[in-house]
């Protein structure tokens, strides 16, 4: 009926963390047949179904303050150091899979912190890696989403500018060049993994050159929300699916080409799954 020709964005899939850490959950998972983990291990609900099939037990903060005796992963997103004083009173062997570049930039946060400057970081409220952040200032760091978001609070006339990892770096830019232009002096510390940056970029390329696109991710994802966009608005013909089941026969005319990409925490197996689908022409 339908002679797709579909093709995988191969700069998609998961960064370097997330493969690091669920490599990691999968040689203890053979190892001792259950591995405890804080929080979501990828903001991907079928990725995370896989690996609980497999003895994977996610559990929440709370639930890690009942936990003795023990071995827990910490995820790529990193964790605040209150995390590490439950696991020494609780004697949890912490198997800490913290991205190289998050661990870093909590460092640099922590420095900052002790020279009491006034931090504020770009980022999502709540986020898994924005705690993490917080949590080396004491909680006492300003979070915000947005320029409108941070110009209500009273700013100090030195302002040192963290972001998180995944965030835009032309967002970060325009903030830092406002607050100059207002006359104040920014220490802007630019930390975004250019793993996850330059995905937009090679995003706008690839969507381009298809009829269609079909963007793969997991609700829960930040940066696949965003990914999403610069998908949409580079080509108006770009859908955003969690699993094969919401593909659409709709969507498709015979003959189209059909990109698929997806998020850094999108799993080229999945994205495989979705190609096979449509080269069966079973949507």
């Amino acid at each position: 009926m339908r002679n797709l020709q579909v093709t995988i964005d191969s700069n998609s899939g998961f960064c370097f963390g997330v493969v690091y850490a669920i490599q990691m959950a999968e040689d203890l998972l053979d190892e001792q047949g259950y591995l405890y983990c804080l929080g979501d291990i990828v903001h991907n609900d079928v990725e995370v179904e896989r690996l609980q099939q497999r003895g994977l037990r996610i559990i929440d903060h709370a639930q890690l303050r009942e936990l003795r005796d023990e071995a827990v992963l910490i995820r790529a997103h990193g964790e605040p150091p209150a995390t590490y004083h439950v696991a020494m009173q609780n004697n949890l062997t912490l198997i800490d899979a913290s991205c190289p570049v998050v661990l870093k930039l909590q460092n640099r946060i922590k420095t900052s912190y002790d020279k009491d400057e006034r931090i504020f970081i770009y980022g999502k409220h709540g986020h898994a890696e924005v705690m993490g952040l917080l949590g080396q200032t004491s909680n006492k760091a300003v979070v915000f989403e947005n320029l409108d978001e941070l110009m209500q609070h009273e700013l100090p006339s030195k302002i040192t500018l963290y972001s998180q990892t995944t965030k835009s770096t032309n967002s970060f830019y325009n903030i830092k060049d406002t607050l100059e232009q207002k006359g104040y002096e920014v220490d802007a510390n630019d930390t975004i993994c250019r793993q996850v940056s330059n995905r937009d970029k090679d995003l706008r390329k690839f969507a381009a050159q298809f009829d269609k696109i079909i963007f793969v991710s997991g609700t829960k994802s930040s940066n696949g929300k965003v990914l999403y966009q610069v998908c949409k608005e580079t080509n108006p013909a770009t859908y955003f699916v969690s699993k094969v089941e919401e593909l659409q026969p709709s969507w498709f005319a015979d003959g189209d080409t059909v990109g698929i990409c997806g998020a850094t925490s999108t799993p080229m197996w999945l994205m495989e799954e979705v190609r096979d689908i449509l080269l069966r022409e079973a949507v």
